[in-house]
């Protein structure tokens, strides 16, 4: 591929016009509006295209009638598997991202180089873990799986116990509506606003805290001292326990610049180094917003690869 010159007309001495890193809704969309106007794009992705979206029982905020994530997810891939100008690297992860003023150099796993002109970055974000808030103390090496991750059957007339009380609950009460749960939400004072939408739920018992002590499993129950917002101590117990504490950027090492809190803004970075996606922001993490980011990204190299940026 490294001798093919593209459609564009770019210089057949990079891999291709444009690296794509990440192949959630973000980075697809880039590929594919690269693919549109006619740059190649080659996308790393270490698991399966969409991966998260796939996890998704219901969507309602997305065009296109789609009402669920695997089958927006579907719609995605398959459509990006038949594009001929994406070369897709799945079962591959970045170490490294290094950009200077001729290209951008994206190391491999495998220890494999591929350059191109731009590079667009739509890694996303990650679970946060209890270890990572203040409020919560838990074992070092103790590592739980976000709610939206929950099998309905499983959850079944069992009472599951919440740390946190980030809006995926409202996904999974919604996608499962019928489902004889109960949900202890345990959340500090910060998350108060969004629990607005499940409080009149009746499988949802909310349990303010101020600071919450999570106790080892014993076999099937999870134990845990919680100290309320009013200092009265109270035991919670639950058959399993679930994260909804937000997330945490996931970037690649290297050329890359991160707020202080973890986050890439756009503006901040390499000129041939565009964010995308969630990595952008915490403020902006919707299906929608990444499919559009994803898209622009991909025109920003686009004009920037013919000088257009300040043109017109």
């Amino acid at each position: 591929m490294a001798d093919t010159p593209s459609r564009t007309g770019s210089p057949a001495t990079h891999d291709t016009d444009l690296i794509v890193i990440g192949g959630g809704p973000a980075g697809c969309a880039a590929a594919r509006m690269a693919a549109g106007v006619g740059m190649r794009s080659i996308l790393i992705e270490p698991d399966a295209l969409c991966r998260n979206l796939y996890r998704i029982p219901v969507l309602n905020n997305v065009l296109g009638g789609y009402t669920s994530g695997p089958e927006l997810a579907d719609s995605i891939t398959t459509e990006l598997k038949s594009t001929e100008l994406c070369r897709l690297e799945l079962g591959r992860y970045v170490t490294e991202l290094r950009a200077d003023e001729a290209h951008v150099t994206v190391t491999l796993d495998t220890a494999t180089r591929l350059t191109a002109p731009y590079a667009v970055v739509a890694t996303g974000v990650g679970p946060l873990q209890p270890r990572d808030v203040p409020w919560i103390t838990a074992s070092d090496g103790l590592t739980l799986p976000p709610l939206w991750q929950a099998d309905a059957d499983d959850a079944e007339g069992r009472t599951l116990l919440v740390l946190g009380g980030d809006r995926p609950i409202g996904t999974f009460l919604r996608a499962h509506p019928t489902t004889d749960t109960r949900l202890l939400v345990a959340h500090p004072a910060a998350d108060e606003y969004k629990t607005e939408e499940i409080r009149e739920d009746p499988r949802v018992t909310l349990v303010p805290v101020e600071h919450l002590t999570l106790g080892s499993a014993e076999g099937t129950v999870v134990s845990a001292e919680a100290v309320g917002r009013d200092g009265e101590r109270q035991t919670v117990t639950a058959d399993a326990a679930y994260l909804s504490i937000g997330n945490a950027p996931t970037a690649p090492s290297g050329d890359l610049t991160r707020g202080a809190d973890g986050y890439c803004p756009p503006a901040d970075q390499h000129p041939r180094v565009i964010v995308a996606g969630d990595l952008r922001s915490a403020r902006f993490q919707r299906i929608m917003t990444a499919l559009g980011s994803g898209s622009e990204a991909a025109l920003h190299a686009y004009y920037a690869a013919r000088d257009l940026l300040t043109k017109g």
